[in-house]
């Protein structure tokens, strides 16, 4: 992706710059565009849980699904179109590239709209199949309904900074994206709380966030990207092209995918073994939704360590420099490793300090369960650095059923089943086992994977 702007005139940098200083180099800008991302909704949810209480943070993480599947579309065609696009202009096919580039912007609007007329007429059935209940559908069809209208805004937000990485100018897909949460985190406050909209004031925030981060992506490209939006091509998309963006971005619009289904069974067992419970189902999903988006500050780090590793190890790969490989994984494994257990440590030692940032303490009850909900569900936490880093070496080293398999593991493999039967056994805490299971159970898989990886690659250093 970024190849073209740091060659010299002998060789790539890639190849023989210091590991620790590509590292920052590259996973810097992915570490600031994937917190930025995750920042939208932990944003929403602060300023939702001051203004409204837990029943507001039930109805975001309610109608988070919603994003999830959008983020699937998004991630399907925008993952895939940026790889492909790499691929034809490393073979200095860029007219191929901008096909691709236009194809995927046509069909992702289309695609979009139609996912706001069937979400906008079947809004309230959805919602209530992921987990809405009397007492949360009034904030949930408000929150919900902003999200479902802004579709095609989030797709092509996706989307573009991915194309853009591509292009060669990540700095650029970095900038709109964190243009997006600076002006959702002014906007936010003053619709939620000075012009009195609650929830709905939120979802408008993060709306006007996107389309600034939209018009960002979309001006580069009409004006001064490499590849550029062109009238032909947008109205005829390739449908060659777009069967090969669509195989390349598989994998990663069904993780994408998993995390859905995974979230509409989270609240769904939440729901029903929250009820028979005293802190009632609306409050264990608001409580889990907590948790949930403060994980994700710590995993978004350690994506964007992967995503900043993966060329380095590709490159180092293609060339035959085994132990530079090497480096890159065990460098890019340990800090990973350092963030997961800083957020480990965090969720067991001061629990309580994070969930008064979400206005939690209110509410009788609801502290205690969250708190337990981020000692218990987020218990083996601390072992999601070095998996996610084992996942993405596989996915640069060429190993994509590897990489497949192990990005399934926890989330789809593991923590679904084990959310369904364990609370057969211990009621609503057997949600909470679920996860530390699930990550102790995964983690131990990944080892035996990357161990058996690295006396491969020790046999290729001594050879």
């Amino acid at each position: 992706m970024m190849v073209n702007e740091i060659e010299d005139a002998d060789k790539n940098i890639l190849g023989y710059e210091p590991i620790s200083k590509l590292l920052k180099m590259f996973a810097g800008p992915a570490i600031i565009s994937m917190l930025a991302s995750s920042l939208y909704n932990i944003i929403d949810q602060i300023f939702i849980g001051h203004a409204v209480g837990y029943l507001g943070i039930a109805a975001t993480t309610i109608a988070f699904p919603i994003v999830t599947i959008v983020m699937s579309v998004g991630t399907l065609l925008g993952v895939g179109g940026s790889a492909f696009a790499a691929i034809k202009l490393g073979e200095g096919n860029k007219r191929d590239a901008e096909r691709i580039l236009n194809t995927v912007a046509s069909v992702l609007l289309v695609v979009s709209f139609c996912m706001v007329v069937l979400g906008l007429l079947f809004l309230e059935p959805i919602l209530t199949l992921f987990g809405a209940t009397d007492a949360t559908m009034f904030y949930s069809k408000q929150f919900g309904g902003v999200m479902i209208a802004i579709i095609p805004l989030t797709t092509y937000v996706i989307a573009l900074a991915n194309m853009a990485r591509t292009d060669g100018n990540p700095r650029l897909s970095m900038r709109a994206l964190v243009g997006g949460v600076i002006i959702n985190i002014i906007l936010a406050p003053i619709f939620i709380f000075s012009c009195g909209w609650g929830i709905l004031g939120a979802a408008l925030a993060t709306a006007c966030a996107q389309a600034f981060s939209v018009c960002v992506l979309v001006w580069y490209f009409t004006k001064c990207g490499k590849m550029r939006f062109n009238k032909y091509d947008f109205f005829h998309p390739h449908r060659v092209l777009l069967n090969r963006v669509m195989a390349i971005g598989a994998s990663s619009g069904l993780v994408q995918l998993s995390s859905t289904i995974l979230q509409i069974v989270l609240n769904n067992s939440l729901l029903y073994y929250g009820n028979l419970e005293t802190i009632g189902g609306d409050a264990a999903i608001g409580a889990m939704g907590i948790v949930m988006k403060v994980n994700m500050v710590f995993i978004s780090i350690c994506i964007g360590i992967g995503i900043g590793a993966q060329p380095i190890v590709g490159f180092n790969r293609g060339a035959e420099q085994y132990k530079r490989v090497k480096t890159v994984y065990k460098m890019a494994a340990k800090w990973a490793t350092l963030i997961t257990c800083i957020g480990w440590s965090c969720c067991m030692f001061m629990p309580h300090a994070i969930l008064q940032i979400f206005g939690s303490g209110s509410s009788p009850g609801f502290l205690n369960f969250a708190t337990d909900c981020m000692r218990l569900f987020l218990g083996g936490v601390f072992t999601a650095g070095f998996q996610i880093i084992s996942t993405s070496y596989f996915q640069a080293t060429g190993q994509p059923l590897k990489a497949s398999i192990l990005s399934l593991m926890r989330q789809f493999i593991l923590l679904i089943p084990l959310i369904v039967m364990l609370p057969i056994w211990f009621g609503l805490y057997g949600i909470l086992y679920a996860g530390v299971i699930a990550d102790l159970i995964s983690a131990t898989c990944v080892f035996i994977f990357i161990y058996r990886e690295m006396k491969k690659l020790n046999k290729l250093i001594t050879a």
